[in-house]
């Protein structure tokens, strides 16, 4: 007799009671039942079960197996279900964090293609300039930039973005151009007011040394289209990633600030919870992010 069908049927008996309950729930008579548990029993040399005229209750050796047996079924069951969603359709609810510069420049222009393509998948994307914990917060992924910060998170890389200083024409035409790094000190800087460490920047000189620059900024904001907004408007100048200021710097609109510097190149990447297994509805999303920008960056934006 097959192992998993002597252990449903051991632990089914458990679970219902007795034999007629146990034959209900498995849609088999109560003589096969009766069998499956026989043979366990033989097979294992130990009597599981206590069976009376009026109940059926498991031996002291017959509960520790349960336990053991109950687990295994479990993991068979959820086994099964795995294959079963692999091989379907992706749907679901799919829960997306995405940082707001990104998600409002890059993310929404592009969600309506990939809910046209998989119609069964409904997205709910929340914006933040935080590091939100995937599993404890309910998300399924999140885009970062940057660095990754938590290493047990799988990780696929999808592009990459640089970071420079930019400034509009006017404002170098008004305040001058900066030379060096320490020349930042006496220009008006924009910043981010959501950055950990306060409004410091941190460039690299054309020595390699790593260097930061501190400064209370002129203009403070938490989202960086109103910090490239301002930098357009002259009001200073702004350090931010070249899928915001690409565009801008096309235009001429802004111009690098000190143009002698090595560029910063940052990952984009899609993470995930770890784990063997991929939901379907999160690998296809990151499979349709990784084809759409993969002709994008650093600065191809």
């Amino acid at each position: 007799m097959d192992r998993l069908t002597e252990m449903e049927a051991f632990a089914t008996v458990v679970d219902q009671g007795g034999f007629t309950d146990a034959a209900k729930k498995m849609g088999i008579s109560k003589s096969a039942v009766s069998k499956h548990v026989s043979a366990l029993e033989a097979r294992l040399g130990a009597r599981l079960l206590n069976r009376t005229t009026r109940r059926v209750s498991p031996t002291e050796i017959g509960l520790a197996y349960y336990d053991r047996a109950r687990r295994v079924l479990n993991d068979a069951g959820e086994a099964d279900a795995l294959v079963t969603s692999m091989q379907s359709a992706p749907s679901g609810l799919l829960r997306v964090s995405v940082a707001t510069d990104f998600g409002v420049n890059l993310l929404s222009p592009i969600l309506g293609d990939f809910l046209l393509e998989y119609p069964e998948i409904t997205v709910n994307m929340v914006l933040n300039n935080r590091y939100v914990e995937l599993i404890s917060e309910g998300f399924d992924m999140a885009i970062r930039v940057g660095d990754l910060e938590d290493s047990s998170l799988r990780a696929r890389k999808l592009t990459e973005t640089t970071k420079r200083m930019i400034g509009a024409p006017s404002y170098f035409q008004k305040f001058g151009r900066p030379q060096k790094i320490d020349d930042l000190n006496d220009h008006k800087l924009l910043h981010y007011s959501n950055q950990a460490n306060g409004n410091v920047w941190k460039i690299t000189a054309p020595s390699g040394e790593k260097r930061q620059v501190r400064s209370i900024g002129w203009l403070t904001v938490n989202d960086g289209q109103s910090l490239l907004n301002a930098a357009i408007s002259g009001l200073g100048i702004a350090y931010l990633p070249s899928f915001l200021y690409a565009d801008a710097m096309r235009q001429g609109l802004v111009e690098e600030a000190i143009p002698g510097l090595p560029v910063e190149t940052l990952g984009i990447y899609a993470v995930y919870p770890p784990g063997r297994f991929t939901q379907p509805k999160v690998r296809a999303f990151i499979d349709f992010l990784a084809k759409r920008y993969q002709e994008k960056g650093p600065d191809n934006w």
